[in-house]
C-alpha cells in the first residue's frame, strides 16, 4: 500500500511542478498569442518592443557596454505620436517571445520613418545585425536574431506563391494567410552543418570572402534536398577542402540569421592526418589553414579590434561567444587539454 502511495505521490507531484513551471506556463502563454489575435492585440498594450530600422536593431551604448532597450506600450505609443504616425503602427509588430514575469516581447521596424530622427529621440543608434552580435549581452543576441528572421520573412512573404494575392499576417506574425486560396504560409528555417574538422592534433579553420579582416571560423553549408546531417558534413568538408571525413559527431544547434533564417547543426569530424592535405575550393573560400593548440588558444584571446598589426595585416580572431563556431572551437581546445 505505502508502495503504492508513493507512486501516486511522485506522480502527482511531477504533474504539478509541470503545471507550474515557469517555462511550460510561458510556452502555453506564447502559443495562446500566436493563436488568439485578440489575445494577442491586448497583450501589444502592455507589452515591451524591439526596435528595428531596415531590418537593422536598436541599440544604446552606456559607457563602454551597448545595450538592447526595450520600450514600453506607452512610450511606443509616443514615439508614434512624436511622428505623426497612428496607433495601428503597433500591429506591424511581431511577437518574439516573453520575459519569466509574463511581458510579451515585440518586434517593430521602423524603416518607414527617418532614421537619423528616431536615432536623435531616443539617443541611440541603428546597427547592422552583424556587427551588433559582437557587442551585445549574450541573453540578446538569439532574440534580435530570430526577430529580424521574422521581420524580413513577413517582408518577403506578402503575396501568395499561388495566387499572386496578398497574404494577411495574424496579430502575432506567426503565420500568414492567403485568403483567396486559404493557404496558410509559416515561417521556415533552412537547415545548415557548421563543422570543425580536425586531424587529431590541430584544427581546420576557414575564410569566406565575406567575412570581417582576420576572422576565421569553421566550415558551414546547407542541407540539400535528401540529405541527412551526416551526409551534407562529408559532402561539405570534401567539397570546400578536398578532404574525406572518417568520423563525426553531433554538438549543438543554433537559430542563425546570416544570409537568411537557417538552423546551424554544429558537428565536429575527423579525418586522418596522413591525408590532411587541404585542397581548397577558391569558389567558396578565400583561405583554409591548419591551427595548431596554441594559435587557436592565442586567437580565442584576441579581439576583432586588437588584431590588426603594423604592417597592415591580421592576426587570426574567431567568432564572438553568441556564435555556435566559437563553442565548436571552445570544445575542440577542452579535449586537447584534458
Amino acid at each position: 500500500m505505502a508502495t503504492i502511495y508513493q507512486a501516486v505521490y511522485r506522480r502527482a507531484s511531477s504533474l504539478f511542478c509541470r503545471l507550474h513551471s515557469t517555462y511550460v506556463r510561458k510556452m502555453r502563454y506564447l502559443n495562446e498569442l500566436k493563436e488568439d489575435d485578440s489575445l494577442c492585440r491586448q497583450a501589444q498594450t502592455s507589452g515591451a518592443f524591439y526596435l528595428f530600422h531596415n531590418l537593422s536593431p536598436f541599440l544604446q551604448q552606456v559607457g563602454k557596454k551597448y545595450l538592447v532597450p526595450q520600450l514600453s506600450a506607452t512610450e511606443m505609443k509616443r514615439i508614434l505620436e512624436k511622428f505623426k504616425e497612428t496607433e495601428q503602427w503597433i500591429e506591424k509588430s511581431v511577437l518574439i517571445g516573453c520575459s519569466d514575469e509574463h511581458v510579451p516581447l515585440f518586434a517593430l521596424d521602423l524603416g518607414a520613418l527617418e532614421k537619423s530622427d528616431i536615432e536623435s529621440e531616443l539617443k541611440g543608434s541603428f546597427t547592422d545585425l552583424w556587427k551588433a552580435l559582437f557587442v551585445v549581452d549574450g541573453k540578446d543576441s538569439p532574440l534580435l536574431a530570430s526577430a529580424q528572421s521574422l521581420l524580413r520573412w513577413h517582408d518577403s512573404h506578402q503575396y501568395c506563391s499561388k495566387t499572386g494575392q496578398p497574404t494577411q499576417k495574424n496579430i502575432a506574425g506567426s503565420k500568414r494567410v492567403c485568403h483567396a486560396s486559404g493557404i496558410i504560409y509559416y515561417p521556415q528555417m533552412s537547415p545548415a552543418v557548421i563543422t570543425l574538422v580536425s586531424d587529431g592534433s590541430r584544427c581546420l579553420l576557414a575564410r569566406q570572402p565575406s567575412f570581417p579582416q582576420g576572422m576565421y571560423s569553421s566550415l558551414s553549408g546547407f542541407c540539400d534536398l535528401g540529405e541527412n546531417v551526416e551526409e551534407t558534413v562529408r559532402r561539405e568538408v570534401a567539397e570546400e577542402v578536398g578532404l574525406e571525413v572518417e568520423s563525426l559527431w553531433y554538438s549543438a544547434s543554433q537559430h542563425w540569421p546570416f544570409p537568411s533564417s537557417c538552423l546551424l547543426i554544429a558537428c565536429h569530424a575527423m579525418v586522418r592526418a596522413q591525408q590532411a592535405e587541404i585542397s581548397m575550393n577558391s569558389l567558396e573560400l578565400e583561405e583554409a589553414r591548419w591551427f595548431a593548440l596554441e594559435e587557436i588558444m592565442e586567437g580565442l584571446k584576441r579581439e576583432p579590434g586588437s588584431s590588426k598589426q603594423d604592417d597592415g595585416s591580421f592576426l587570426p580572431w574567431f567568432p564572438p561567444k553568441q556564435a555556435i563556431a566559437h563553442q565548436l572551437i571552445c570544445e575542440w581546445v577542452k579535449q586537447q587539454t584534458s
